[in-house]
């Protein structure tokens, strides 16, 4: 098993072309409480990532394991686009990412967390896949859609100035 990210909330796993994100405890909240909090963290996870496999490319769903609050998603092949934007046209990737964000949005889907640390480039195939949705909601209201446009922006700003 190799560890292939640390975040905030969780360690990401991947043993035999299966990913595992593993939600890890705060010593900072009441046990109980922290439990709670990531296994509703899991379960909404999951939810989110099925509702929007039918939609834009995310990582399949394999296994969800809510009470140790881990989700095993398909391995998917390529680079994060943190890594790669400057390297390719970056106009048509940014019209994937529209296309893609649009589609989450007309289906009231928020990703919560939209930066080109959270899309993979798969070159052989040519797609953009949308992943981590740890902090995803549900929701209709524009100011949330707005807020994922916003980061992406930021993000795209601060970590990639060179391209306009």
């Amino acid at each position: 098993m190799k560890v292939i990210a640390r975040g905030a909330e969780a360690i990401i796993t991947l043993k035999n072309n299966i990913v595992t994100k593993n939600r890890i405890e705060k010593s900072y909240r009441y046990p109980d409480l922290d439990k709670k909090i990531r296994k509703l963290r899991t379960r909404s996870e999951s939810k989110i990532l099925q509702k929007a496999s039918k939609i834009v490319n995310v990582p399949k769903v394999i296994n969800v394991d809510e009470k140790n609050t881990k989700i095993e998603l398909e391995y998917i092949e390529g680079k994060r686009l943190s890594e790669y934007l400057e390297k390719t046209n970056y106009k048509k990737m940014s019209e994937k990412i529209g296309k893609g964000l649009a589609k989450l949005h007309d289906n009231n889907i928020i990703h919560g967390d939209l930066t080109t640390s959270n899309l993979i480039l798969n070159e052989k195939k040519n797609k953009v896949y949308f992943i981590d949705f740890g902090l995803g909601f549900h929701s209709p209201r524009i100011e949330d859609k707005a807020v994922d446009l916003h980061l992406i922006k930021q993000a795209l700003e601060a970590k990639h100035p060179t391209i306009h």
